[in-house]
């Protein structure tokens, strides 16, 4: 059992405000008071206007940064305390949350009007003293809280703004699906990264240091382009479209003045199209403050970087895909920082323990790169490839 959270009272106080609209928003009319009179009901007198709350702190970005992905279930759970005990005692100085995940549900209780409307914030919402310790205790500690927002993958909102969907060519009145049977956003609705950038700026009030926008890319099913239609392109390229709403997300998160990250697929290192997701690397490196590959040796096929098995030859797989990397990072001013995602789950053969995911660490060092996060879906991980600190 944990010890219990460091609340400092100062940064208690000048989080009460935000923590109570939030609170309200599960009780809708909490905030409506009358009072009786022969007359009926009337308004209570309208309390003086509270003073502007000074901003909290942020936890600076620390150099190098190293993470743990920790899912909605994990957050809300003991493992929360768990994994933040990981980062005081190892390497790891960084969280990441699912602050939206790719169901489309905010983790807390959201003032953000679509978030609402949409009943995104009511599948098990974390209370706000609970938000409030786990950011606190992480501030306490120096543990960098990053919030995660999946951006086109979102079935809640797809489904009941239809109208933000893609839609199938052959019958423009539905959504296209993909091979779950779940509708996507539209990356070419503006509205979408609108609603990002809402829940974003939100969490950064809240205290979250980073943003991380995630999905943020078309669908990777090749069926898409034939079934598919696009009216908002206006003879755009995928990447290009993808590259002006980053664009937008960076300008319009730009007052926060929290950094801007993005996930993008390994491959997209060493591949020179947009691989049909409208993610090509020269295209979108420069417009997020790091960028973070997702080099899974599994996901990478038999025989890429003539690898027999790129699954089994982790740190010569994260070798190829830095060096790519790196090249065209190069190439490219004003090209975001390199922090890749590494595998520390099993897909496929060889089961993944500590060896194999230390290797992909240390072919990260090799080649200069020493931040890098981890990537278990169940937030259980390898805690013997982590050093001490």
């Amino acid at each position: 059992m944990p010890s219990l959270p460091f609340r400092p009272l100062a940064v208690a106080l000048r989080a009460a405000p935000l923590l109570a609209a939030l609170a309200a928003c599960a009780e809708p009319g909490a905030q409506t008071t009358h009072a009786a009179s022969a007359g009926g009901s009337v308004p209570a007198a309208a309390a003086p206007a509270a003073p502007e709350p000074a901003p909290i702190p942020l936890v600076p970005t620390p150099d190098p940064v190293r993470g743990l992905y920790v899912n909605r279930w994990a957050s809300l759970g003991q493992k929360m305390w768990q994994l933040i005990d990981v980062a005081k005692t190892t390497e790891v100085n960084a969280l990441v949350l699912d602050v939206k995940d790719d169901r489309g549900f905010v983790l807390y209780r959201s003032r953000v009007p679509l978030a609402q409307q949409i009943g995104a914030d009511t599948n098990m919402p974390m209370r706000p003293a609970r938000l409030r310790a786990v950011l606190d205790t992480m501030r306490a500690h120096g543990i960098y809280p990053i919030a995660r927002i999946v951006v086109a993958k979102d079935p809640l909102l797809a489904a009941q703004r239809l109208d933000w969907a893609i839609k199938r060519k052959d019958d423009p009145t539905k959504p296209w699906l993909d091979k779950n049977g779940k509708p996507w956003l539209d990356p070419h609705q503006r509205d979408v990264w609108q609603y990002a950038v809402d829940l974003a700026k939100e969490a950064v009030e809240l205290g979250f240091s980073e943003v991380q926008l995630d999905y943020v890319r078309f669908p990777d099913e090749k069926r898409l382009a034939r079934e598919a239609t696009f009216p908002l392109a206006n003879g755009r390229t995928r990447a290009q479209v993808i590259r002006d709403q980053l664009a937008f997300s960076r300008a319009a998160l730009e007052s926060t003045k929290v950094p801007l990250t993005i996930d993008v697929f390994g491959l997209t290192a060493t591949d020179t199209t947009d691989m049909g997701i409208g993610q090509r690397w020269e295209m979108f490196v420069d417009q997020a403050d790091a960028v973070l590959p997702m080099a899974y040796p599994s996901h990478y096929a038999p025989g890429t970087y003539k690898l027999k098995s790129p699954n089994a030859r982790p740190y010569e797989t994260i070798d190829h895909t830095l060096k790519d990397a790196k090249r065209r990072s190069a190439a490219v001013p004003g090209a975001g920082k390199l922090v890749p995602w590494y595998q520390d789950f099993t897909l496929g053969p060889p089961r993944y323990g500590a060896r194999q995911v230390r290797a992909q660490i240390e072919a990260g060092y090799a080649n200069g790169v020493t931040s890098w996060m981890l990537w278990n879906p169940g937030s259980r991980y390898n805690l013997g490839a982590l050093e001490k600190q």
